[in-house]
């Protein structure tokens, strides 16, 4: 704008071209084009000027087309409403599309758009976990600490375990429902990052362990070696999983990050089920398409194919069956 007064200002008292360049520091054809874009009968108004540039540029702005193109924009929105990440959705795309150049986008551009001041009215954010407005970090939780009979220590746990090298080792935590009244138990396959979640009716060790052995007599041997769990007292008949042949392991405490697969399982789960919620409240058929959604989605860290898919391979591979590459 100071550069249209200025040149508006010199043009009235018959300064050329090549010297209102020559001032401005632009070139001649610069000068030129926009003398002739903006003015009216001769006459250069600066004020006119400006708001006819702006109004160009708005234009550009919003004649772009979203996302690169409209197979992205249909790809990205399609699948936000379905609940996935940006980075799952890039990822995904990519997998999709190996051969299509136009497919390729970062999770960091889907972000910016979906926090781009022009998609306010679209309110997308609202589809992303968090449901943040605007991007910002977040903090973690601290766990209990509470004496377990017969409690083996995570530093125990052998290298195969520790380096997700063989399928079938958990991590266990609850999710406490509004109140403290009951909740969730959830196992999360270390491998595989497969989630299981259960009702639970009081957070106590009766009820927390008649649901672990729920959870694990459903399932072959192959898939139940071992679950690490945190040192809360619902946890203190952790033995009665050694009658199914399973080996339990305790983090130590206030180290929830030892238990990392778990705590982000239930960070998923959280998506849902925000603190506060009431699981009283919440059907078995709704909590389970819940889990169905997480574990049907696909993981960066599983090169974006989803945790049932994984499960299922590597529960195969275990048994000796061939599987089609």
């Amino acid at each position: 704008m100071d550069e249209r007064d200025k040149l508006a200002r010199w043009k009235a008292q018959g300064v050329s071209n090549k010297e209102c360049a020559r001032r401005l520091g632009r070139a001649v054809s610069t000068i030129g084009r926009e003398l002739k874009r903006h003015s009216a009968q001769g006459n250069y108004a600066a004020i006119h000027a400006h708001s006819q540039a702006w109004g160009r540029a708005e234009k550009s702005a919003h004649s772009k087309r979203p996302l690169k193109n409209q197979q992205v924009y249909a790809y990205v929105t399609e699948h936000l409403r379905e609940g996935w990440s940006p980075d799952q959705i890039a990822g995904r795309m990519e997998l999709e599309h190996p051969d299509d150049p136009s497919c390729r986008i970062t999770a960091e551009t889907i972000y910016r758009w979906v926090y781009d001041p022009r998609q306010a009215d679209q309110r997308w954010w609202e589809y992303l976990r968090r449901k943040q407005k605007k991007r910002r970090k977040r903090n973690g939780r601290g766990v209990r600490r509470s004496r377990i009979p017969d409690r083996i220590s995570i530093h125990q746990r052998s290298a195969v375990v520790n380096d997700r090298h063989e399928v079938g080792h958990w991590e266990g935590d609850s999710v406490e429902s509004k109140g403290h009244r009951g909740g969730l138990h959830t196992e999360v396959e270390r491998m595989s990052r497969f989630l299981v979640a259960r009702k639970v009716p009081a957070l106590t060790s009766q009820a927390t362990s008649f649901v672990q052995r729920q959870i694990f007599a459903e399932m072959p041997a192959e898939l139940r070696r071992s679950t690490t769990l945190d040192n809360g007292r619902e946890n203190h008949l952790h033995a009665r999983l050694h009658a199914l042949k399973m080996r339990t392991y305790f983090a130590d405490p206030y180290s929830a990050w030892q238990r990392g697969t778990n705590e982000n399982g239930n960070w998923h789960l959280r998506r849902y089920f925000p603190k506060g919620t009431d699981f009283a409240a919440v059907a078995d058929d709704e909590l389970q398409d819940v889990v169905d959604e997480i574990n049907n989605r696909p993981r960066k860290i599983l090169g974006y194919a989803t945790a049932r898919e994984t499960l299922t391979r590597l529960y195969l591979t275990e048994l000796g069956v061939a599987i089609d590459s």
